[in-house]
């Protein structure tokens, strides 16, 4: 009884760290439309999830691990409010083309400066690049490097 009690106290704390994170949901625009949520994995740390649209002719979706002001560089301009930037690194899969649909899948980059506002709300500006095998009708196998030169997007976020 004893170690299920405690087994259950346990499980309440995990999900209460988890939910006491600092998070964020918005939108980006750029090459189409993102609907992204970020959640904090402590101070340095957080998961970039996104819904994307690209040039309003397909979906994908984008999941990064981000590092906060990586190797210790934060922007020093902080006033009111707080500028961070960070790195990450995940996966990216899609379908393109609704008329003749190709799908793609591969590694997504992520690098982004953000200004967080002293009331909730972050105005950012990233890049996610997408490098990976493109599906083509018919069968065919390409590589999609074409995502290097694209994906900056201009990003507006609520704080929860």
């Amino acid at each position: 009884m004893k170690k299920l009690l405690l087994v259950a106290i346990m499980a309440v704390a995990g999900v209460a760290a988890a939910v006491a994170q600092p998070r964020a949901i918005g939108a980006n625009i750029g090459y189409g439309i993102d609907v992204s949520y970020q959640h904090a994995l402590g101070e340095a740390n957080m998961i970039d999830l996104s819904v994307n649209i690209p040039f309003f002719n397909g979906i994908g979706a984008t999941a990064t691990y981000d590092w906060i002001n990586p190797f210790g560089t934060a922007i020093p301009w902080n006033e009111k409010g707080e500028w961070n930037w960070s790195l990450g690194v995940g996966a990216g899969a899609g379908i393109y083309g609704f008329s003749a649909p190709s799908w793609y899948v591969g590694a997504v980059g992520h690098v982004g400066v953000e200004y967080n506002f002293w009331f909730p709300m972050q105005l950012s500006v990233d890049w996610r690049p997408n490098i990976g095998i493109v599906g083509v009708p018919g069968g065919g196998l390409g590589f999609n490097a074409s995502g290097i030169y694209s994906g900056i997007t201009l990003g507006v976020r609520y704080l929860f």
